[in-house]
């Protein structure tokens, strides 16, 4: 098995028996993940691999958060902790953590029923209150991070980690978003403190001349090649039409979960089951993440967003989330810029060869256009 856990090493920390069998689950595209059984039952054992999200520290930060998150009955998948108490394992330099493994399945929206979607953004809503519960900004009425600079890798766009192991609890009732009575102190994360303006237009036209080139010397040409390259002609000519729509800073600020996607959520039956995979937890505009999510969830092959059910997902979580119309309506622009402006997808696949994003580049692509034309309809969706 290729880079194979030190399960020996690993399960002495633990009370969980001896190793059977460990298998390793669909790679995502920061972390590894195996299905473990041992001789106490079944696990899912976490590989914290990325170097941008392996520190012990902040995994130990989205443990704490899990487990608080937890307590209040939101649906995730805490870790066991190891005899010294400690939920992160370090072992060789490398971090592990160990959950439960309970079954679970992924769902996209096109699968959802519009009373489905309501619950939906009802959930991430009250993961956002209930995170500004147990982990406040000390009173700190900071900005977070925005758009980042053009063309940025987005792992939360990604699909990345899925993580079939959570388990059950109750479904979260509406959060009030009120403070808990012994609130935690917890210190936001360096990359969340600051906020910036949207996505610098003059860096992403030096970037798409930059990849035009590299699309033009790859070889042999492709059918992806020619794609890529009528997208950023085509993305060109909007970014010079759309210019002066560059958006403000964000919005309101507050922990959140960073990579809210059908893969980072299991459902049992009907039922979200639990939300996994918090590498990205942060501080950043919430209302960011509310469309973000959306614009995966609801996204269509053709590149299109099914409006009816944004509706349902946006009342819901403006509802648990105590999130303004006008909040929503600024998060709408910044999203689309923070889109109109972002080419991961084509970075990682001509400057690092890496083409595990490739199958989601179509829609993707071609939902910034459709969002463009439908800019009203689509802002509209999220307030109305």
């Amino acid at each position: 098995m290729p880079h194979a856990p030190p399960l020996g090493a690993l399960l002495r920390q633990y009370a969980a028996g001896s190793a059977l069998a460990c298998d390793p689950v669909d790679q995502g595209l920061l972390n590894r993940g195996y299905r473990l059984r041992t001789t106490r039952g079944r696990y899912f054992l976490k590989h914290h691999f990325d170097p941008e999200t392996a520190a012990p520290e902040a995994i130990a930060r989205q443990h704490r958060a899990t487990q608080r998150l937890a307590a209040l009955g939101v649906p995730v998948a805490p870790p066991f902790p190891a005899h010294d108490g400690r939920t992160v394992a370090v072992v060789g330099g490398h971090a592990y953590a160990l959950h439960p493994w309970i079954e679970g399945r992924h769902r996209h929206g096109a699968q959802l029923t519009a009373e489905q979607c309501g619950r939906l953004g009802a959930l991430l809503g009250v993961v956002h209150a209930s995170l500004e519960r147990v982990m406040p900004l000390q009173g700190c009425e900071r900005a977070g991070k925005g758009a980042r600079a053009a063309g940025g890798v987005r792992p939360e766009e990604s699909a990345p980690d899925p993580e079939p192991h959570a388990p059950s609890g109750p479904a979260p009732a509406h959060a009030d978003g009120s403070r808990a009575q012994r609130p935690y102190a917890e210190t936001p994360p360096p990359d969340g403190a600051t906020v910036d303006a949207g996505a610098d237009p003059a860096a992403t036209f030096a970037l798409i001349d930059d990849l035009l080139a590299r699309v033009r010397r790859h070889r042999p040409a492709d059918s992806f090649d020619e794609l890529a390259r009528h997208r950023l002609l085509e993305r060109r000519a909007l970014l010079e039409q759309h210019v002066g729509r560059r958006p403000p800073h964000g919005g309101p600020v507050g922990w959140v979960h960073g990579d809210f996607h059908p893969f980072n959520l299991l459902y049992r039956g009907d039922a979200p089951a639990a939300i996994v995979d918090w590498d990205r937890l942060g501080v950043k505009p919430r209302a960011e993440e509310a469309v973000r999510a959306a614009a995966i969830f609801f996204v269509r092959p053709a590149g299109t967003l099914d409006l009816p059910k944004v509706r349902s997902y946006a009342r819901a979580y403006r509802r648990t989330a105590g999130a303004t119309p006008s909040e929503l309506a600024a998060a709408v622009h910044r999203v689309w810029w923070e889109r109109l402006n972002d080419f991961w997808m084509l970075r990682w696949h001509y400057e690092r060869g890496d083409t595990r994003a490739d199958p989601q580049f179509p829609a993707a692509s071609a939902l910034v256009v459709w969002w463009t034309r439908e800019y009203d309809a689509v802002c509209d969706a999220f307030v109305g």
